[in-house]
């Protein structure tokens, strides 16, 4: 009997595709009735339910019933931290947590130190002296020093800005570059900041070809960097924002999107946040902050990404492309940022 593999947020953007990689795989590690996708509605569980896989729908926030319901399935792989640690002591078997981190818990503009940091560095002591200072980072720390009190092996991935158009069942949109194409479809025009920022990108297929990667390498038990030495940093090449904004209102003006393919400033934040749809806070945060994270972790377990900063550039019409078609992202970020900002 194989191992199993719960996949929270499967109707997520990077959890979906995840799960439409796992049903594509001739990995004989991993089995179809193996693999237990978690979403929060009776609508993401019926678009998941048509793949003739395992679907809970689960209240993450409500931990009684998340671990009723996990421990159901016996040996479970369990991507909730105390549940995992209770399926430990029931089976008798390792279990592990992969924990997505995000990009800004990196960023100079959110109390990060400038020089530049490694992943096989001392990742995790930094975050815990500075993660009162941002909530990402003291997620991080939290997620690892409870892993570790409930016996779990963690990871932390952090993915850098993800493009392309997802394979999951229900939303196949990011939301960084997503929300940006709108913004400017919507004001007929592109604007940038004025600073030219260097962020790091990497399309989905490649990220979740890491995750992919790193659950290969638990299924064949081999030893893997883990809690506080376990961070993954998902980067496969640098963008040039400016850059990748000329060839946006390029290719916006040759489909008649926008007035002019030159580029304007932002006038100020306020300006591009009634653009795009979010609290005026996070728009230097998420949409005007680079950072200098170097990538090691990947590269020592065999992850090798296909898609380079050409093939994005090359790419940005499929961008376009999505957004018509889908118009937004199905995703809970935009209003997690309006509820953040009311507290």
């Amino acid at each position: 009997m194989g191992s199993n593999i719960l996949i929270t947020g499967a109707a997520g953007y990077i959890g979906g595709s995840l799960v439409a990689d796992f049903l594509a795989s001739n990995n004989s590690l991993i089995e179809k009735d193996n693999i237990i996708a978690a979403v929060r509605s009776k609508e993401q569980a019926k678009a998941l339910s048509t793949l003739g896989i395992n679907v809970l729908q689960l209240d993450l926030t409500d931990e009684k019933a998340v671990v009723q319901s996990l421990l159901r399935y016996n040996n479970l792989a369990l991507n909730l931290i105390t549940a995992l640690g209770k399926q430990r002591e029931a089976s008798r078997e390792q279990t592990f947590f992969i924990h997505t981190s995000g990009l800004s818990a990196f960023y100079e503009k959110t109390g990060w130190p400038q020089r530049e940091t490694k992943d096989t560095g001392p990742v995790f002591d930094l975050e815990k002296q500075l993660a009162d200072s941002f909530p990402i980072r003291k997620t991080d720390v939290a997620v690892i020093e409870h892993a570790k009190a409930k016996g779990v092996t963690s990871f932390i991935v952090i993915p850098s800005t993800v493009y392309g158009k997802g394979s999951g069942e229900w939303n196949k949109l990011s939301v960084v570059l997503p929300v940006y194409i709108q913004a400017c479809i919507s004001q007929r025009a592109v604007s940038k900041f004025p600073e030219n920022t260097k962020v790091s990108g990497v399309h989905i297929s490649d990220l979740t070809a890491l995750y992919g990667r790193i659950i290969q390498k638990i299924l064949q038990k081999e030893p893997l960097p883990s809690g506080t030495e376990g961070y993954y940093f998902a980067l496969a090449h640098n963008l040039i924002w400016w850059e990748v904004l000329d060839q946006l209102a390029a290719t916006l003006k040759a489909r008649g999107l926008v007035t002019t393919s030159d580029t304007s400033i932002w006038s100020d934040d306020e300006a591009a946040a009634e653009a795009m749809g979010i609290p005026i806070q996070f728009v230097q945060p998420l949409w005007n902050s680079g950072e200098n994270i170097v990538r090691k972790k990947p590269d020592m377990i065999g992850w090798e990404p296909a898609w380079d900063k050409d093939d994005f550039l090359g790419s940005i019409d499929d961008e376009i492309q999505a957004v018509l078609e889908l118009s937004k992202a199905k995703s809970s970020l935009i209003d997690s940022l309006f509820e953040s900002a009311k507290g």
